[in-house]
């Protein structure tokens, strides 16, 4: 039988309110997936809260500077921070608890640390809070697209989530992009490509627009059609499910515009660069999780 879950009663907090809480958080409030009432945010500083504040005016969410909050309000908790500031937010959660208990037994934690270990998350949590109770965590790899729907999540699960225990936070991001669980070994690999890729994404965009800049198309014009040509060329990889090379060789006709500009790709050594980039992210998601 199908579990049924009510996302709208769900209560989930991000501890961080920066970039990907944003990406994460606001476009499960505005599909109306979480009802705002049930949102926590905390940050470090009034800012970041004030910010919160303007972007969800109309259907305000709750914002704290103190971190406990996060963990005694919600059944869900993001940790949406930096690798290197997650003992320094666990710290803040025990000092702002004030004595309140923080009851972690039924809490279970979503991190999208880039490089952090299940095994590391769980022994800085329990280290940091003084409490040696197993953890229910899920290691996560998101991405900013899922802003606009069209995001990517990969997770990898500890020995203490089931997969019923993980359907709530896998139906809130399959509404705003897709999903998947791979194995923890997998995770540092596809944030490489999944993770930073929109970078690599927007870059070449750029530079196709400036390519067309220079041979006289306009500006607004040329980043219009930039953006829709990776949009339009993605969208033929995932629906025909033909080998990239393949697609790339029914638009290369012979002698033609096509496979010169191919050449002149090649020359500039592209698509090692391509490579090369996914590469590095994948190194520095190991050393900022050592």
């Amino acid at each position: 039988m199908t579990q049924t879950i009510n996302l709208q009663s769900l209560k989930v907090g991000f501890i961080g309110g920066g970039n990907m809480a944003r990406a994460i958080g606001l476009a499960l409030i505005k599909r109306n997936i979480l009802n705002p009432k049930n949102v926590w945010i905390s940050a470090r500083t009034r800012e970041t809260l004030q910010n919160w504040n303007q972007l969800t005016s109309e259907n305000p969410v709750n914002t704290t500077l103190n971190n406990a909050d996060i963990i005694i309000n919600s059944d869900i908790i993001f940790l949406a921070i930096k690798p290197q500031s997650l003992v320094l937010a666990i710290e803040d959660a025990k000092k702002t608890s004030e004595g309140r208990n923080l009851m972690l037994n039924n809490k279970l934690f979503v991190s999208v640390l880039a490089g952090v270990t299940l095994d590391t998350l769980e022994k800085e949590i329990q280290l940091h809070l003084g409490q040696q109770l197993p953890l229910k965590i899920i290691r996560t790899m998101p991405n900013t697209p899922l802003s606009i729907g069209e995001g990517i999540t990969v997770y990898s699960r500890n020995a203490q989530v089931s997969e019923s225990d993980a359907l709530p936070v896998v139906k809130m991001l399959s509404q705003i992009g897709i999903i998947e669980e791979i194995p923890e070994n997998l995770i540092n690999s596809a944030g490489g490509l999944a993770g930073s890729g929109p970078a690599y994404a927007y870059l070449m965009v750029e530079g196709l627009a400036d390519g067309a800049v220079k041979t006289g198309l306009p500006r607004a014009l040329a980043t219009k059609f930039a953006a829709q040509v990776l949009v339009g060329a993605g969208k033929m990889v995932l629906q025909t499910e033909k080998h990239p090379g393949q697609l790339k060789d029914e638009v290369c006709s012979p002698g033609g515009t096509t496979i010169t500009g191919m050449h002149a790709l090649e020359t500039g050594a592209v698509r090692a660069s391509l490579m090369n980039a996914v590469d590095a992210a994948v190194r520095r998601s190991k050393e900022l999780g050592a």
